[in-house]
């Protein structure tokens, strides 16, 4: 009997350490949050389960939005901690692949280098005694809005010397400067900068949304050469182009393609984001419709990524995702991809510069787009998050939403 006891005693000792290192892996390890779709379900494995508890926030009228307060158990008794989760319905969207024509104006003037003016009392350096710097955007001349670097061209030859008021933007911040250009010993009156108005670049389109006429391209903002920054958008028009050929990628060099804009407006630019370039279609695309993969559903392994790189149009190519970031800060560098295409590596050398944007696919789900290149080894680069890019597409119309209230 006595060692019965004891048998029994080390048994239920065994039984409370195991749910005890079960109860306490769980509650260090597992979630506090967690995003799935409609159509999914919470599956932590065999040892824990989901129970939702209350609805917190209803779904909104599409039937998206629902976060209910959940609690997690072991073996179905014993708690575990609380949870959070978050469904959503499950987006669609129309792929795209296929390149386009930026022409992009911005929002002010760029400042993109600093110089001197020669005098013919020597070298004078009015920008800089301005206090411009390399970056400011210069919004207003003399209260007038600055549309144009013609604009600031003409104001400074037309100066007579007199100092102009200029109202900058410099990292958020507003700033009142006088700015007195010189006379040239070429004559006219110089002001010791040079800017910059717009840009015009190809990049590929990434998705269309048919249900809010909208279309997302590049993963990533469309920067200024010179200062690096993401040039602030005024307006701007998308169009089709046409790749007529490409420079090959190789170590230490990365290629591009080379292409050239057509008659073909495709729709004018929303907005100029650090996820990519985002606009209104003219009208709708008829392209494959395919799910929209939520951030937690990336994996490692095999995928493959839709461009473009001559006139047979956008293609499928294998690639392997092998890195995946999933709570990265990095907007646009939420995976790590290599090209295993021999066909493409072959062609192109892996990746080049205007296959930003190219759709990545995996289990039949959009999950993300091409947005960098190594430089030392092109056959890798970095990738954005499909879902991050939709949601900056849902921020615009959710803000236009509000100012129509």
């Amino acid at each position: 009997m006595k060692r019965f006891f004891k048998a029994v005693s080390a048994a239920l000792f065994v039984l409370c350490a195991a749910v005890y290192g079960f109860v306490a892996y769980g509650a260090s390890s597992l979630p506090d949050e967690i995003c799935i779709t409609e159509d999914e379900s919470v599956n932590l494995g065999e040892i824990y389960s989901v129970q939702t508890v209350e609805t917190v926030q209803a779904a909104s009228s599409d039937g998206s939005g629902r976060v209910c307060k959940s609690k997690i158990t072991a073996l179905k008794l014993f708690p575990v901690k609380d949870m959070t989760v978050n469904v959503s319905k499950r987006r669609y969207v129309s792929l795209g692949g296929d390149v386009f024509g930026i022409k992009l104006y911005t929002k002010g003037i760029i400042v993109v280098s600093v110089d001197s003016v020669t005098t013919r009392n020597g070298s004078v350096d009015p920008a800089s005694a301005a206090g411009l710097k390399c970056g400011d955007l210069i919004t207003h001349i003399n209260g007038k809005a600055a549309l144009s670097s013609q604009q600031l061209t003409d104001s400074v030859e037309q100066s007579q010397g007199k100092a102009l008021r200029l109202r900058i933007n410099r990292e958020g911040e507003t700033l009142e400067l006088n700015l007195k250009p010189a006379l040239s010993v070429n004559g006219g009156y110089k002001a010791g900068i040079w800017v910059r108005d717009s840009s015009a670049g190809i990049g590929t389109v990434t998705f269309y949304d048919n249900a809010s006429g909208m279309f997302a391209g590049l993963g990533h903002g469309v920067c200024d050469v010179d200062t690096g920054k993401i040039m602030p958008l005024n307006n701007g028009e998308a169009v089709k182009a046409k790749v007529n050929g490409f420079y090959k990628s190789s170590a230490g060099n990365p290629g591009e393609l080379c292409g050239v804009f057509t008659d073909a407006a495709l729709g004018s630019l929303r907005v100029n984001h650090e996820t990519g370039i985002f606009g209104d279609l003219l009208k709708p695309i008829e392209a494959k419709t395919v799910p929209v993969a939520l951030e937690s559903e990336v994996r490692v392994g095999k995928a493959q990524v839709i461009t473009t790189i001559d006139d047979s149009g956008p293609q499928y190519y294998d690639i392997e995702i092998i890195k995946v970031y999933p709570s990265s800060d990095l907007s646009t560098r939420n995976m790590i991809i290599k090209v295993t295409d021999k066909e493409l590596l072959e062609k192109t050398g892996g990746i080049v510069q205007g296959m930003s944007g190219s759709p990545i696919i995996q289990n039949s789900m959009l999950v993300g787009a091409v947005t960098h290149v190594f430089i030392n080894s092109t056959d890798q680069g970095y990738g954005i998050f499909a879902a991050r890019m939709l949601d900056t597409m849902d921020n615009l119309k959710n803000a236009e939403q509000a100012l129509a209230s």
